[in-house]
């Protein structure tokens, strides 16, 4: 995690808030205030905080609804919440119904404050292994993921971007950066939107992994691959997208016809008798990717074989 956090502050008093972010952002800090909890998870979706701060303090606001819909999410549940409490309040919060990650009582000092800041950050390095840009959970929890599945009726799905290594060496890695990061959201927010928590991962690079149950899987990749179709277009300039291509270098460093991003899509249920261990999705994944990139669009295979 970067030295400069991105952090979010939820409080309904302002002058609070106020000093909090002038003292924060002199640590060379972001700060991203919130006077309204109801306007946090649009923005925690869209564009995720690397903290959140949340001031307990006026008793008539419940932020358990708030706190529990961040931390069931494999995407933003690592994201440490810090809460700001009263003194006189905090021995009768009921700790499983408010997930937080750490409390200072009010009125608190800036010191303890930064310390809190800096501890959350430490230790969300060590816990997790999640990818530092995208933020989603890494190979270990993947693999993991993976293996709580087998005999079930689930899908591990592996996908990647194809033509992604030129375009990063061709516009840089910026912009490279931007698709992956892209990518992970449109993931995250695919899986998030059937209800049925699923898993998301990013296993590095352009390659990631996502897990829903078995009747939501096609309808996850079709709305992948159109949230990615539709944003990928903005990256190219019209004149390469009617072309449906642009010349770059390949691979092997020879100029050749790069066509445009697209996704490949291996779709693996695990509740057949072949999958019986981590190894053996991979090596399904593996094949149904291989046939999902000779195609010139963004497609998804799914493993239709029982033996």
């Amino acid at each position: 995690m970067k030295n400069n956090l991105r952090i979010a502050l939820i409080s309904k008093d302002c002058e609070l808030s106020s000093q909090l972010s002038i003292h924060i952002e002199s640590k060379g800090h972001q700060v991203i205030v919130f006077n309204n909890e109801s306007l946090v998870l649009g923005y925690i979706y869209s564009d995720p905080s690397d903290i959140i701060i949340i001031n307990f303090q006026f008793s008539e606001t419940n932020f358990h609804g708030l706190i529990s819909e961040i931390k069931k999410d494999c995407y933003f549940g690592t994201i440490p919440i810090i809460g700001l409490i009263d003194e006189n309040t905090h021995n009768n919060i009921e700790w499983k119904d408010c997930p937080i990650d750490d409390f200072i009582t009010l009125p608190f000092k800036y010191n303890e404050l930064f310390s809190r800041i800096s501890l959350a950050k430490n230790r969300i390095q060590r816990i997790f292994d999640n990818n530092p840009l995208t933020k989603l959970p890494g190979n270990t929890s993947i693999q993991k993921a993976i293996e709580n599945t087998i005999g079930a009726p689930m899908s591990v799905c592996y996908l990647d971007i194809n033509n992604f290594k030129p375009y990063n060496d061709t516009f840089g890695f910026t912009r490279g950066d931007e698709v992956i990061r892209m990518t992970a959201r449109i993931i995250s927010n695919a899986v998030r939107q059937t209800g049925d928590g699923g898993f998301a991962g990013h296993i590095g690079g352009d390659d990631f992994v996502f897990i829903v149950k078995n009747e939501s899987a096609e309808f996850v990749c079709k709305t992948i691959i159109n949230n990615f179709n539709i944003i990928a277009s903005d990256l190219f300039e019209e004149e390469v997208k009617h072309k449906g291509f642009y010349i770059a270098k390949d691979r092997q460093g020879n100029e050749n016809k790069i066509y445009l991003l697209t996704l490949a899509i291996a779709v693996v249920p695990m509740n057949t008798p072949q999958i019986n261990h981590y190894g053996k999705v991979a090596e399904i994944a593996a094949e149904l990717k291989k046939y999902a990139k000779k195609f010139t669009e963004s497609k998804y295979v799914i493993n239709r074989r029982k033996r």
